[in-house]
């Protein structure tokens, strides 16, 4: 048998398409995996994984997608598969047609509520498309995974489709080696956090982050990632002064971040409520901070919070302003029992929220899909 799994996104830093791989190889398929080449793509290596990078001459914009769609169209239709894996829309129309033209299973893997993304609403026409690729081929999906359980309520009530959760929960950290702390300048007495973002974009929380470490001393904070904001994020850190305290590191494979996370004091996850894809998010960066083992400190949303409290594993802000931001790691810094009594929380959290459970769930599913066809 052979799975075929495409995704618009880097590859080497989308651990949910990364594990969707190893979930199909361990049940018996020959895997590929299709993404996107951006250039400056890490190296991957999955074992019995084929790995392709499509080539697109433009980095962004419509003329990208559209690129991108038919060059994986033509690719899907000079291959022949057994079974097809559309992660996120903008993967589901050439999947869709390849699937329905050798008559295949097609699974659709929604890692957000897509139509309903910060700023998408605003792009009327491009919106337009979008929405109404969804509402032609979203009703004839007959096998679909999302991320939390608000999300598929929102697609069982627009569309009649059924997703089972899976969640991005993280593998274990025991095979990952922890940075040192003095590697970024910290003091043993500092408090030391992080914000992790493969997508560091607008309505993020990004800048009230920076704007908040303004206000404090003795906080370090490290920004691992890429997106549209990094630019703007370094030119205000460079005016303000603020480079000792404020660490920015490139995107890189998931261990190799995983061991910068695991050094720190906290993990920050700062998506506000500003569109209906954000309200309902369960971000991959809150399962990493708890299988680093140590404290989220994170936006009022619901699908987040819920967690934090469920398992007394961090705290949660009142709003993402600077000011609350600031008031919240003033008090992780001060209080060194209330550290310690949310990093015993996180350690136990991910004994329950790990892949290794979470996958047997996804195994669970493909198994069905693969069955009915």
């Amino acid at each position: 048998m052979r799975a075929t799994i495409a995704v618009i996104s880097d590859l080497s830093t989308d651990m949910r398409v990364q594990k969707q791989a190893l979930v199909l190889a361990d049940l018996g398929f020959a895997v590929t995996l299709i993404g996107r080449f951006s250039g400056r793509s890490p190296s991957l290596f999955l074992p019995h994984v084929r790995i392709i990078r499509l080539r697109v001459l433009f980095r962004r914009g419509p003329a990208m997608y559209i690129i991108f769609n038919l060059s994986l169209l033509l690719h899907l239709l000079t291959g022949r598969t057994s079974l097809y894996v559309a992660n996120d829309l903008d993967t589901l129309i050439p999947c869709y047609l390849a699937s329905r033209f050798f008559r295949k299973p097609l699974v659709y893997d929604a890692h957000e509520y897509f139509t309903g993304q910060y700023g998408l609403a605003e792009k009327k026409r491009t919106y337009a498309i979008w929405k109404r690729a969804e509402r032609l081929i979203l009703p004839k999906v007959r096998h679909m995974i999302t991320v939390s359980d608000s999300i598929a309520e929102l697609y069982r009530k627009e569309y009649g489709v059924d997703p089972v959760v899976i969640r991005n929960v993280a593998p274990s950290t025991d095979v990952v080696i922890p940075r040192r702390r003095i590697e970024v300048g910290a003091a043993d007495d500092d408090l030391l956090v992080v914000y992790q973002g493969s997508g560091i974009n607008p309505g993020r929380g990004a800048m009230a982050l920076v704007n908040a470490m303004s206000m404090l001393e003795k906080v370090r904070l490290i920004i691992t990632g890429s997106g549209d904001m990094i630019e703007e994020l370094r030119r205000v850190v460079n005016e303000r002064g603020l480079n000792k305290d404020i660490i920015f590191l490139p995107r890189m494979r998931w261990e190799e971040m995983m061991g910068f996370t695991m050094c720190c004091d906290a993990g920050l996850s700062l998506d506000p409520d500003n569109c209906i894809n954000q309200r309902f998010s369960l971000p991959n960066k809150l399962f990493d901070y708890i299988a680093a083992g140590i404290p989220a400190v994170v936006s009022p949303l619901p699908e987040v919070s819920a967690v934090v409290d469920k398992y007394g594993c961090g705290l949660v802000l009142s709003d993402v302003t600077p000011y609350a931001i600031a008031g919240i790691l003033e008090r992780l810094k001060d209080d060194s029992s209330l550290r310690s009594a949310l990093k015993e929380n996180a350690l136990a959290a991910r004994l329950e929220l790990n892949w290794e459970k979470e996958s047997v769930i996804e195994k669970e599913f493909f198994r069905n899909a693969i069955k009915a066809k």
